[in-house]
Parts: C-alpha cells; sequence; structure tokens
C-alpha cells in the first residue's frame, strides 16, 4: 500500500464514522502546493468520547490501534496513532484545541474530492499558518519548503489579509513575510 491508497483508505473509514475532521500536514501541503514524499498522514479529528470505540472498530483489522491510547489523547500532546499493517505507514490523529487557530481552522476546513474520494481537508492559508508554527516549534527545512510551495502554487490565490492576521496572532509574522516576499523558497529537485 503506497500514500495514496493509504489516504483514500483512511478517507473512507472516516467518512464512515461520522467524525468530524479534516486532513492537514504534508499531505494537505501537497494539495495546494509543491508535492513530495511524505511517511505519514495527519488528521485533526473531533472526536466525542462516545465515539471513541466506533473509530478504533473502524481501523481495526488493517490497523495497529490501541482504545486506551485513543482515550489518552484526550490529556496532551492530544494525539493518538494509528499504524498501517499493510505498508507500516503511520497515521496521526490530532485532537482540536480549544485555541482561537485551531477553531478557526476546523471552522474554515472545506470540501474536496482526492483521488476520488470526499474528504475534508485545512485550508491552504492554514497550511501556510499551520506549517510556520510547527518550523516555530520544531526548526525544519521541511515546514518551511511546504510552506513556501503553497505560496508559489497558490500565488495571488492567497488571503493575505487572512494569514497575516494571523501570522500575527501566532508569532510567526517574519517568516511569513520571508515566505511572501519570495526569500522563502520551495525546494527544487
Amino acid at each position: 500500500m503506497n500514500e495514496r491508497e493509504l489516504l483514500v483508505d483512511c478517507l473512507r473509514r472516516l467518512n464512515r464514522t461520522g467524525v468530524t475532521y479534516y486532513l492537514t500536514g504534508s499531505m494537505a501541503s501537497n494539495y495546494w502546493g509543491i508535492p513530495r514524499t511524505t511517511h505519514d498522514l495527519d488528521f485533526v479529528v473531533q472526536l466525542p468520547e462516545a465515539a471513541v470505540s466506533r473509530i478504533v472498530e473502524t481501523f481495526r483489522g488493517d490497523f495497529h490501534i490501541e482504545e486506551d491510547a485513543v482515550r489518552a489523547a484526550y490529556q496532551p500532546p492530544f494525539q493518538f496513532n494509528a499504524i498501517d499493517t499493510r505498508s507500516a505507514l503511520k497515521v496521526d490523529f490530532w485532537l482540536p484545541q480549544a485555541t482561537p487557530f485551531d477553531r478557526e481552522m476546523l471552522r474554515r476546513r472545506m470540501q474536496a474530492t482526492l483521488f476520488g474520494e470526499p474528504a475534508w481537508i485545512s485550508t491552504a492559508e492554514d497550511v501556510v499558518l499551520h506549517k510556520l508554527v510547527w518550523n516555530r516549534l520544531s526548526p525544519s527545512g521541511r515546514q518551511l519548503g511546504d510552506a513556501a510551495g503553497i505560496v508559489a502554487v497558490q500565488a495571488g490565490a492567497l488571503d493575505e489579509g487572512y494569514v497575516r492576521q494571523w501570522a500575527q496572532e501566532l508569532d510567526v509574522s517574519a517568516e511569513l513575510e520571508q515566505l511572501l516576499s519570495g526569500q522563502i523558497r520551495p525546494k527544487s529537485t
């Protein structure tokens, strides 16, 4: 199973659960920007405790997923994962936090069709901002390269007022301005 097949499989499973979710991380930046190989998938899931058993059951079989780990995700770092037993690829599930930006990302998620499957995905602007926040927490050329790829591909389509407003609130304005001015460029192969 490759990354694309895993994404389709996870989308089908998530859509069956009825939980509110969106794709984020590198696969979302691949959608909006310049694609690169990634070795995991990242989803944000709004997971009421009553839905824990349902999500575990939906992924059980082809994935190694532990119900105790899912239940522990209500505490920091608010994350659990499922390992695809067919490929050893990892799927990270993040619970949204009660921060204004997390609430806004969830509110702004968009419907798309990815490889024939209906999907919810974070907006290009929110992926850029999220990549800059992650780079601030753990500096990485990948995070900046992903963000630069989105800026390059989306060019004038990005809502610059929105990203500038949130960049200021998230303390990543300097990095955003470097992206928008072309000082940070996507990685070339």
